[in-house]
């Protein structure tokens, strides 16, 4: 399953560079014309709106395994639930702060752009 999705990544992430490379012709002259910040600015839209997506779709899977193992546990013993709910409740809260992370660090990357510094002269 591991190898499976890191083909799948692998594969998408070398289609982009493949497709960039066919360009020719006008297509490179108009790409040698735009400044290089402009691109930056694209690419850095890009990667952040897949990287939230990705990490959004992976925190859903870890949260509903999560309260599967906890519901799991409840079932067996259900003089523990206090402390299964205890637990629940502060891994759900590690697991969605991953996403808060990714959304402000995405955020910073749109926004506040720390490397146009090195772009734009």
């Amino acid at each position: 399953m591991v190898k499976k999705l890191a083909g799948c990544c692998m594969a998408l992430l070398t289609q982009g560079a493949v497709a960039w490379a066919a360009e020719g012709g006008a297509g490179a002259a108009q790409q040698l014309a735009q400044p290089a910040y402009v691109n930056y600015f694209s690419v850095s839209i890009i990667v952040a709106g897949f990287a939230l997506a990705v990490v959004a779709a992976l925190c859903g899977i870890a949260q509903g395994k999560a309260i599967t193992s906890a519901l799991d546990g409840i079932a067996r013993q259900p003089e523990a639930t206090p402390k299964i709910q205890m637990v629940l409740m502060i891994g759900l809260a590690f697991i969605e702060s991953l996403v808060l992370y990714t959304l402000f660090i995405g955020i910073i990357i749109l926004f506040v752009n720390p490397f146009t510094k090195l772009l734009v002269h």
